[in-house]
């Protein structure tokens, strides 16, 4: 699989796509409401992106851009398959990927200088505090730790942090996670949750990560989530993310669909047996009234953005 983000124009969002299914993206291109993609790096990184746009009919128009806005480059092209190889080449990092097509620089104009945020002393740290937060979980994308950065000060009548401000914010703190998590070696705890939340869902067990913002909105959607032949649930929501993140444990939620205290044992039983498969540390006292507690856990989710 490659280490990739493919967004469509029709919403679809692609995560660590094989070779064959990026090329089969590619060729898609061009009918109404599915004009262009995007293809981000895992970790996603500041203003490094390669983009395609094409309307059927007409040439394919291939940009990417390597950070500064004096390394971003356009070329059209008449040719998809030489779109989906350059692509490919580009996602899969292949030495010379570029080569063979006729690049242009694109003038992205004057590089605007953001503002210096106009923050005390306490609201700078208050604001980095909740950014980190969010961050630290792990689910959120760049754009959406900028949209925390600049609406968490917002008040009635202030709005004391602008968007390009948010922005410059949130890569600052997320360049410095990319940058902690380059020394994490081996599987960490998140991602034997994910494990085991995988195993869940191909027992018929709906399984959701950071699903809602809290557990009376989980509770009420959880259902539309699962296929109809899945026979009950487990989730966390967002709550129960920064709760791990701070290094309390991880509250996991679950029930049977048919609301039977009976179903709601076994699939505790189950969601159980999986965790401990996976290698995490699980606390409950198989009361179906009560929530499993992974806990001590050591909550380290890698960035994909």
């Amino acid at each position: 699989m490659l280490a990739i983000v493919v967004k469509t124009e029709n919403r679809e969002r692609h995560v660590r796509v094989s070779a064959e299914d990026l090329a089969a993206l590619v060729r898609r291109v061009g009918g109404d409401g599915d004009r262009f993609l995007v293809v981000q790096r895992i970790p996603d990184l500041p203003h490094v992106f390669a983009q395609l746009w094409h309307e059927d009919g007409g040439d394919y128009t291939l940009e990417y851009r390597d950070g500064a806005a004096d390394r971003h480059f356009q070329v059209r092209v008449d040719d998809p398959e030489a779109v989906v190889a350059a692509m490919t080449g580009w996602a899969s990092r292949a030495a010379g990927w570029d080569a063979g097509l006729a690049w242009s620089l694109v003038d992205m104009g004057p590089v605007r200088e953001v503002p210096l945020l106009d923050l005390d002393e306490g609201e700078r740290e208050e604001l980095e505090k909740r950014v980190r937060e969010v961050l630290i979980g792990g689910y959120g994308t760049r754009a959406e730790l900028a949209e925390t950065a600049e609406e968490y000060l917002v008040t009635a009548d202030r709005r004391p942090v602008s968007r390009e401000q948010a922005e410059a914010l949130a890569d600052r703190l997320w360049l410095e996670r990319v940058a902690e998590q380059a020394d994490w070696r081996g599987e960490t705890d998140p991602e034997r949750l994910t494990s085991a939340f995988t195993a869940l869902e191909g027992a018929g067990i709906t399984a959701r990560e950071n699903f809602t913002c809290c557990r009376s909105c989980g509770q009420s959607e959880i259902a539309d989530e699962g296929g109809s032949d899945a026979r009950g649930f487990v989730y966390f929501h967002t709550q129960c993310t920064d709760s791990a993140a701070a290094g309390h444990g991880l509250m996991l939620l679950f029930g049977g669909f048919d609301g039977s205290s009976e179903t709601t044992e076994a699939i505790g039983h189950e969601v159980v047996a999986a965790l401990e498969a996976a290698g995490l540390p699980v606390e409950w006292d198989r009361d179906p009234g009560r929530a499993i507690t992974v806990t001590p856990l050591d909550w380290r989710r890698r960035l994909v953005g």
